[in-house]
């Protein structure tokens, strides 16, 4: 492989793991990012971690022209294995087609808390005025993750920092350095602090738990979902983005109705299945970090039912959550 390829890809595994380390950034496998170089865009993979990027080969390459000539001619790319360029087991993102429009070098897709806290409300538009101002900003509104998203995004052309409704923030740049430095400045003028909550009852929850599923969480943070009522409203608002469908399911379910991975007692804390994924309780924790930076009344908007529809029955999806770390 070109040393020159080598030390870009090495550049941006090292700003991928250090997105994938900060739970504030990215969650679980969620997030992706991707360099293009001459007519190859390297992107990481479905359902890896960008945690791992330095310790493993989590990048795809793909036919950049070949991708993006078929989106021109109204294909759909959303499944984009056959333009991937070697024999890889791993499938491209299912975000590709959205990296491969942009124009910039380097793209940079993060869950970040900060501005998913934003995101979720009705009033985004307004707060991300006075925030980004004198940035180089766009607010898509959620469509699903994949070709809608791709096509909403191809339809506002010319920004630097896409914030994507329900879903998260996307930067680009034509350098590593530059993306995380932009991703960086919109997360701190979005950041806002955790609220406390009162704490949880511990010996309560434990004789709740006793002789099911289900154990009280060792995170203290989680049992702010259920001790904070600003925090439970939160949750009772719904599914606010895609990876709290795909992995704990949708909306918030309270005890003893509860099936999920994460099951809230109002009141007294958040207990867990014993069998939770790693992804589980990466996305139940960014719940919480979501739902303690939304101040009281503000106007939420939820996933619908058939947006959950949509990403329950979307088969990347079941592929992506069936991959285990």
């Amino acid at each position: 492989m070109d040393g020159g390829i080598v030390t870009a890809l090495a550049e941006l595994a090292a700003a991928s793991a250090r997105l994938g380390a900060d739970r504030l950034r990215v969650q679980a496998a969620g997030g992706n990012t991707s360099v293009k170089l001459d007519d190859t865009l390297w992107i990481k993979a479905s359902g890896q971690w960008l945690a791992d990027a330095e310790a493993r080969d989590i990048m795809v390459p793909v036919a950049l022209s070949a991708l993006c000539h078929a989106f021109a001619c109204g294909e759909d790319v959303e499944s984009v294995q056959r333009f991937v360029r070697d024999d890889t087991a791993l499938r491209p993102s299912i975000e590709t087609a959205m990296h491969a429009l942009l124009p910039g070098r380097v793209v940079l897709h993060v869950h970040c808390v900060a501005t998913i806290a934003v995101a979720v409300r009705e009033d985004a538009p307004e707060i991300l005025a006075r925030a980004l101002d004198g940035l180089l900003w766009t607010f898509v509104p959620y469509v699903r993750p994949g070709q809608p998203l791709a096509e909403a995004v191809a339809a506002q052309p010319g920004f630097d920092i896409y914030v994507l409704g329900n879903h998260g923030l996307t930067v680009c740049a034509e350098t590593v350095a530059a993306a995380m430095a932009l991703l960086d400045t919109v997360a701190e003028r979005l950041a806002v602090a955790p609220r406390p909550a009162p704490e949880a009852d511990i010996g309560r929850l434990a004789a709740l738990a006793d002789g099911t599923d289900y154990v009280p969480a060792t995170d203290a943070a989680l049992h702010a979902l259920a001790t904070d009522p600003v925090c439970l409203a939160v949750a009772r608002a719904g599914s606010l983005y895609p990876d709290h469908v795909i992995f704990l399911g949708p909306g918030a379910a309270e005890w003893p109705k509860a099936t999920a991975p994460l099951a809230l007692v109002p009141g007294a804390g958040a207990l867990l299945r014993r069998d939770a994924s790693t992804s589980a309780l990466a996305m139940a924790r960014c719940l919480a970090d979501v739902a303690a930076r939304i101040p009281p009344g503000a106007p939420l908007v939820a996933l619908s039912q058939a947006d959950e529809a949509a990403l329950l029955g979307w088969e990347a999806e079941t592929y992506r959550q069936g991959l285990r770390r």
